[in-house]
């Protein structure tokens, strides 16, 4: 079933799993597809930002693809295929799709800083890609160093149809999702989905202002989908409660260069993967590190169950 515009929930951002040598690990992948689906997820991306995409050949970048795909038992699944030209682009987006792929997600090159260039880009990419195939567009000026404006935004998802849905990852951005549901409220937007990234950082006022759920890859995902049923259920307080018991965690995850190191290190101790290797070039947690987020966890299980006896 491919992407539309009504997505909602949560989409985790899944890691590449590693051994220690650097090969992937695909036992690891199956188990992390098992929890990813038994924790409520409505979709997942793979191959995206922290998904170590750029340390991955094609043939690997596809095989994964297809082996998440293959255990998906129906939950739709965005590919990561950005890239510094469209022919690599189009490869792999042409593949996953036949492989059973819901859409792919696209972030803009470092080298965009106008906004005719911005929608100028993505008008090739889908041309490039086809305009049958869904996308998601990638909004992270933080990493990108591209501004994209509500109105550049707007002009992106007027002009191209097969653009359904935004990933939000602007910071500070609770305006601009306030702005882009004013323009189709006024009538002058198509409504698209509107998931968020920055490891859940803001997602507690993201969704107040009109954000559909979470795109990132916290390493509890499973908060996040509790966060994200309990304010659909109306249980506001309740969601904000549990929001802030993970705060401490979700921001020293969010730190840049270390978050990764730390969101697979959790994701090992939680049993889900068997390492937590990055691909070189990467680093791992320091001992001192270590013991910071082994901290974290510990506090974290007095209030939550799912951090305890993980130190």
């Amino acid at each position: 079933m491919k992407l539309t515009a009504d997505a909602k929930g949560v989409f985790p951002i899944a890691p590449t799993p590693f051994f220690d040598d650097g090969a992937v690990d695909y036992a690891s992948i199956d188990r992390m597809m098992d929890f990813y689906l038994a924790c409520g997820s409505t979709g997942l991306t793979v191959l995206g930002q922290l998904g170590e995409a750029p340390k991955l050949d094609f043939s690997e970048s596809l095989e994964i693809a297809s082996r998440v795909i293959a255990k998906s038992a129906g939950l739709p699944i965005v590919v990561g295929v950005s890239a510094p030209g469209f022919a690599s682009m189009r490869s792999l987006t042409r593949e996953v799709m036949d492989r059973g792929a819901a859409g792919v997600m696209i972030a803009p090159p470092n080298t965009l800083r106008t906004d005719d260039q911005i929608v100028t880009y993505y008008q090739q990419a889908v041309e490039a890609i086809g305009s049958d195939v869904p996308f998601v567009l990638q909004d992270y000026p933080l990493t990108f160093s591209v501004q994209m404006t509500p109105s550049v935004i707007r002009r992106i998802v007027t002009d191209l149809p097969s653009c359904v849905m935004l990933k939000h990852e602007d910071w500070p951005g609770l305006e601009k999702i306030s702005t882009l549901r004013r323009f189709e409220a006024e009538g002058s937007m198509r409504h698209i989905s509107i998931l968020c990234g920055n490891n859940g950082l803001f997602l507690d006022y993201e969704m107040a202002r009109g954000a559909d759920g979470a795109n990132t890859g916290y390493c509890f995902p499973d908060m996040l989908c509790d966060f994200v049923r309990m304010v659909g259920e109306g249980d506001t307080e309740a969601a904000h409660d549990l929001f802030d018991a993970h705060l401490p965690l979700l921001r020293y995850e969010q730190q840049p260069g270390v978050g990764l190191a730390v969101r697979k290190y959790v994701m090992m101790r939680r049993g889900i993967l068997a390492s937590a290797a990055q691909r070189r070039p990467g680093g791992a947690l320091t001992p001192q590190a270590k013991v910071e987020v082994d901290h974290l966890l510990a506090r974290l299980g007095r209030r939550d169950p799912r951090a305890k006896n993980l130190v």
